[in-house]
C-alpha cells in the first residue's frame, strides 16, 4: 500500500495550516483587551510565530519525513527525545480539544436556546458528539480530510471572519456605540500588572501549530518549494483574521459582557438585532460551527501520525500501529477519542464555563510552549551535525540568523510559561487554587511520556499487519 501519495498542493496545505492555527474561538478572548489586542499580536507575532514559522519550514523541507517533529528532534537528540516530544504535543492536544469544542457548543447553542451555551451538560454532550463525529471524517484519509479542512476553512473560518469584520465596520457607521478607544493610550496595556499580560500565554497558544502539518510534507506535492509558500500564506490569513476579528467583537460588545465561549454569537446577535436581521443567526451558526470542527479534526490527523511513527519504531505497543485501508492510525485515534471525553468532565466540576475553558488553555500552552523550546534547539543541533544535508528553505540570515531567530524564540516561550501560572485579571479564581490545579496538570502529562518510553519492549518494534 503506497502511504505517500502526493495529494496535498500549496492551497490545501495552506487550508490545513489556517484550520490548525485560525479558530474564531480564541476571538472573544482578544477581545477582552480591546485595543491593546493590537499590541499583544505584534508581539506573538515578532516573537513567536515569525521564530516558529521559519524554523519549521526548515526543518520539514530538510526533513520532510514520517512523522514530523518527531523526526525531526529524533534525527537530533535521538529516538528518546523524538518520542517525548510528540507525545507531549499529541497529550496537549487532548486538553486543547474541550476548550475548541466548548466554543462550538456555545455557537451551537444559539440554534437552540443562547442560554445553554452557560450550561455545563450541554457543553459537554456538544464536546462528545461531535469530537467523535471529527473522528470518522479522519478514518476516511488524508485526501479526504484535505478537503474538508479546504471547504470548512473558507467556510466556516475565512468567511464568517470576513462577516464579523464587516460588522463591525457597520456597526460604527450606523452610529453604534463603539466600547473601545483607539487612541494611543489604548494601544498600550498596562505593563505594571502581570495580570494584564499573563494573556500571552494564551496568545501564543492561538497561534501554535503551523509546524504540525509538517507529518503531512510527504504527500505535499513539492514540498522543497510548496510547503514554506504555504506556511507563510497561512500565516499572513491567520494574523489579519485575529486582528480585525477581535477589534470587530471588542467595538460592539462592553468588555464585562464578553463570554469565551460565547463571545462570537454575542457579536452577530447585538448587531443583527439592532438591524433587525434576527433570521440571519442560524445562517451564521451553519457557517460557523462546521469552521470550528473543522479545526478540531485537523489537529487529530497530524499529531496522531506523528505518534503512529513512534509506534512504528517501537516506542509504543502494537495495538497502536494499527492503521485502516486510507493509512490513518485508528487505534491512536480512537484511544484518543476516549481519552479527551474523560478530561471533558472537567466542565461539570469546574464553577464556570469561563474558567474551565481558560485553565485548560493554559494548561494546554504550557505543555506546547515545551515542545517548541525543544523544536529550536533540534534546528540548532541538526545544523551543526548536519550541515551538509540539503535544505532546500533555510532561516534567513545564516549563522547569526538562525541563532537571533531561535534565542527569541525560547525567550518567548520561556516567559510565556512563566506567565501562564498567573490568571487573567478577567477570571475570579483564586490564585494557590489556580496554581495549583495547572501544577498538577503539568506534572502529570510530563511525566507520562517518560514513563511510557521506559517500559517500551524491543518487541515492539514489530509491525502488526494492516487489514
Amino acid at each position: 500500500m503506497n502511504s505517500n501519495k502526493k495529494v496535498l498542493g500549496v492551497f490545501s496545505l495552506a487550508m490545513i495550516n489556517v484550520a490548525l492555527i485560525c479558530s474564531l474561538r480564541g476571538l472573544p478572548m482578544m477581545a477582552e483587551y480591546g485595543y491593546s489586542i493590537v499590541f499583544f499580536l505584534l508581539v506573538a507575532v515578532i516573537l513567536f510565530l515569525i521564530p516558529v514559522s521559519l524554523v519549521s519550514a526548515e526543518l520539514a523541507t530538510g526533513w520532510p519525513k514520517k512523522g514530523g517533529i518527531y523526526s525531526w528532534v529524533k534525527e537530533a537528540f535521538g529516538e528518546k527525545w523524538g518520542f517525548i516530544t510528540i507525545c507531549l504535543e499529541w497529550l496537549q492536544n487532548l486538553v486543547f480539544y474541550p476548550t475548541a469544542l466548548a466554543a462550538t457548543a456555545a455557537v451551537i447553542a444559539y440554534l437552540i436556546n443562547p442560554e445553554l451555551a452557560n450550561n455545563k451538560i450541554f457543553t459537554l454532550g456538544v464536546i462528545i458528539v461531535v469530537y467523535w463525529g471529527a473522528i470518522l471524517i479522519n478514518f476516511r484519509g488524508m485526501k479526504f480530510s484535505g478537503l474538508v479542512s479546504s471547504v470548512g476553512t473558507l467556510l466556516g473560518i475565512i468567511l464568517p471572519g470576513a462577516i464579523l469584520v464587516l460588522l463591525g465596520l457597520a456597526w460604527i457607521l450606523s452610529g453604534g456605540t463603539s466600547q473601545i478607544s483607539l487612541s494611543s493610550s489604548g494601544f498600550l496595556p498596562d505593563l505594571s500588572n502581570i495580570k494584564n499580560i499573563v494573556f500571552l500565554t494564551g496568545i501564543f497558544l492561538f497561534f501554535a501549530g503551523i509546524e504540525v502539518s509538517g507529518v503531512h510534507a510527504l504527500e505535499v506535492k513539492n514540498p522543497q518549494k510548496d510547503y514554506p509558500k504555504a506556511i507563510f500564506f497561512a500565516a499572513l490569513i491567520v494574523t489579519v483574521i485575529f486582528l480585525l476579528g477581535s477589534l470587530a467583537i471588542a467595538t460592539i460588545l462592553p468588555k464585562n459582557e464578553i463570554s469565551l465561549t460565547a463571545g462570537i454569537m454575542q457579536t452577530f446577535k447585538t448587531v443583527f438585532d439592532q438591524f433587525n436581521l434576527g433570521w440571519a443567526i442560524p445562517i451564521i451558526v451553519i457557517l460557523t460551527a462546521p469552521g470550528m470542527i473543522v479545526q478540531v479534526s485537523s489537529w487529530i490527523a497530524g499529531p496522531s501520525r506523528g505518534l503512529l511513527a513512534t509506534a512504528e519504531d517501537g516506542s509504543l505497543p502494537p495495538f497502536f500501529q494499527k492503521m485502516n485501508k486510507n493509512d490513518m492510525p485508528v487505534n491512536i485515534m480512537f484511544v484518543q477519542g476516549v481519552i479527551v471525553s474523560i478530561i471533558s468532565l472537567a466542565f461539570l466540576f469546574a464553577p464556570t464555563v469561563n474558567n474551565s475553558f481558560w485553565i485548560l488553555t493554559d494548561l494546554a500552552a504550557v505543555l506546547y510552549l515545551t515542545v517548541y523550546i525543544i523544536m529550536f534547539l533540534t534546528v540548532i543541533k541538526l545544523r551543526k551535525t548536519q550541515p551538509n544535508t540539503p535544505r532546500p528553505y533555510k532561516v534567513p540570515g545564516g549563522t547569526f540568523g538562525l541563532w537571533f531567530f531561535v534565542v527569541l524564540g525560547i525567550i518567548a516561550c520561556i516567559s510565556a510559561i512563566a506567565l501562564g501560572f498567573f490568571p487573567p485579571a478577567q477570571l475570579q479564581i483564586r490564585l494557590f487554587r489556580y496554581e495549583f490545579s495547572l501544577l498538577i496538570g503539568v506534572i502529570i502529562f510530563m511525566i507520562i511520556p517518560f514513563i511510557i518510553f521506559a517500559f517500551r519492549k524491543p518487541s515492539w518494534k514489530k509491525k502488526i499487519e494492516t487489514k
